[in-house]
């Protein structure tokens, strides 16, 4: 590990950072398998992915019972990292390819996180309801929101009220349309310094 959990989340235990390298041993050997991760991400595990995922937490403080739906979570992204901060939120992980989800389910067995429940679908065949729909860019805002935000039951679980946070970078002032006055956007430079994080948002939407 590169000692960006530990500047940005000093809070963590030791024993939770054992555990984040562990995640990144176990992602490298599936990576070694088949292509979860680009091979140029790999190489920066730890900002690209755990930081970049984590980076919700610094932003929304999930309270126990929580459910959240990781949306096109590919190989696990944010959900896992977001699973193993909060041991007593429910995170369901759902992905259209199988192949991700059978990495996503040998992860999290071997990480022992009880609290995430892989599944393979397509998002628009879930009918279960959430608390926050999460995810790192899938597709468009208005398309993604057009799949997800009638999986969003109201209320307020955490310090924001329920609803759809979706990482994106670059301008989006056209892409999210008519949902502009309805999005708090995040800027995530401004919790960061590190040049990866520039441009990059965190995108808020409440039902």
């Amino acid at each position: 590990m590169s000692g960006y959990l530990q500047k940005y989340f000093p809070e963590l235990s030791p024993g939770h950072i054992e555990l984040f390298g562990k995640m990144e041993e176990l992602y490298s050997e599936w990576n070694a398998r088949i292509n979860v991760i680009s091979r140029r991400d790999m190489e920066n595990f730890e900002l690209h992915h755990l930081i970049h995922s984590l980076s919700i937490a610094r932003i929304a403080s999930f309270s126990a019972g929580t459910r959240i739906l990781d949306a096109g979570t590919g190989g696990g992204f944010p959900g896992m990292p977001l699973a193993m901060l909060f041991p007593e939120v429910s995170f369901t992980l759902a992905d259209s390819i199988r192949k991700k989800i059978g990495v996503v389910e040998d992860i999290a067995c071997r990480l022992g996180l009880n609290n995430v429940t892989p599944v393979w679908t397509r998002v628009e065949d879930i009918s279960e309801s959430f608390d926050f729909v999460i995810s790192r860019a899938v597709t468009s805002f208005p398309a993604f929101t057009g799949w997800t935000l009638p999986l969003v039951k109201p209320g307020k679980r955490c310090n924001l009220s329920n609803g759809i946070l979706y990482l994106k970078g670059g301008d989006l002032t056209t892409e999210l349309g008519k949902w502009n006055k309805r999005v708090k956007i995040f800027e995530l430079s401004s919790l960061f310094e590190e040049e990866f994080f520039n441009g990059k948002k965190l995108l808020h939407l409440p039902v």
